[in-house]
């Protein structure tokens, strides 16, 4: 198995050339030529990810977010991303992130986050092109008070607390949501006509809602996470009899803590 191989199924689902400009999805570290043993599926390339990877034999890394962002300067053991990048390069370990390019696929973040409200009807929130997109906007299978809806939402997704603006006072009954930092599409969750909308990193002044429209930040790991799943059920499915796993450290991962 090579590099290229995993990199071509998970881009058959989620392509290269729909993430957004600002992004670095893809390969970071490696060659498509290079082969490929054992792959771990993770949220973060973090050195604590690169070190599980070392230690059950995997040579390649899948990330929701990518390793690099931007320019780098300097590569140091100090800093987390420099730490990264030494360790997997000394290991001969390949990395890849799927970061906007499984945001904007229906059956990726958003589309999840819609799968785990159990709503129907589901469609793209923000669509550039047909099914291609940001946020997703669906049905509940039944009206909800907001209060309800609230803990509805803290069951499905795990949740200790969750951060909403004032519960509205009509029943909830469509919901947008966009997994992540989600605030550029509260716009489009009023027009969609949505009483709710969940997202993550929403900021102060975003919580003074319009009349009969709420937001529940549920956070930016939590709405996200479940796209590891995602992409290893891709990859075992395509790959049934390679060795593919996810992170056994994966729900402590979280960098937010809460006391």
């Amino acid at each position: 198995m090579r590099v290229g191989d995993i990199t071509s199924a998970i881009e058959a689902f989620a392509p290269l050339s729909i993430q957004e400009s600002w992004d670095n999805s893809g390969l970071i570290v490696g060659s498509h030529f290079q082969e490929v043993h054992g792959v771990l599926v993770g949220f973060d390339c973090t050195p604590a990810l690169v070190e599980e990877a070392v230690s059950c034999g995997a040579d390649m890394i899948i990330t929701h977010h990518p390793l690099i962002y931007g320019g780098i300067k300097r590569i140091s053991p100090d800093d987390p991303t420099g730490l990264a990048l030494i360790m997997a390069i000394s290991n001969g370990i390949s990395v890849y992130a799927a970061h906007t390019t499984a945001d904007k696929v229906i059956g990726g973040v958003s589309g999840t986050m819609a799968e785990r409200l159990g709503l129907k009807d589901v469609r793209v929130l923000d669509e550039e092109t047909e099914g291609i997109g940001l946020g997703a906007v669906g049905e509940l299978e039944r009206p909800m008070d907001s209060k309800e809806f609230i803990s509805f939402v803290k069951s499905r997704f795990g949740l200790r607390i969750a951060r909403c603006s004032y519960p509205i006072g009509i029943p909830v009954s469509r919901v947008a949501m966009c997994g992540g930092s989600g605030s550029s599409l509260i716009g489009k969750a009023v027009e969609s006509g949505a009483q709710a909308y969940i997202c993550g990193d929403i900021s102060y002044h975003h919580f003074f809602t319009p009349k009969d429209f709420m937001l529940i930040d549920i956070g930016h790991f939590e709405g996200e996470v479940e796209i590891c799943r995602v992409l290893f059920t891709l990859l075992r499915k395509k790959f049934p009899t390679f060795a593919v796993r996810t992170s056994e450290k994966l729900e402590s991962a979280n960098p937010v803590h809460y006391y």
